[in-house]
């Protein structure tokens, strides 16, 4: 189902029921849809989860011997 934006303002939660009913919702402007947030860029928000871990470290500063190579 698409639906414009100004419809979708003035009955967001009819629509959100619907798509946590597993309706497929798509929000268009001016009878255009819009990109839908998991086809963006070709990746599917959310697949990554748990597919890797941050080290403790990892806000840490670098090494100074990094930053030989740069001029400040």
């Amino acid at each position: 189902m698409q639906v414009n934006m100004h419809e979708a303002q003035a009955h967001l939660a009819h629509y959100v029921e619907k798509t946590l009913a597993g309706e497929e919702v798509v929000l268009a402007r001016g009878g255009k849809a819009l990109v839908p947030i998991e086809k963006h860029n070709n990746v599917i928000l959310g697949t990554l989860e748990g597919a890797f871990d941050v080290p403790e470290n990892f806000d840490d500063s670098l090494p100074e011997a990094f930053y030989k190579d740069f001029l400040f």
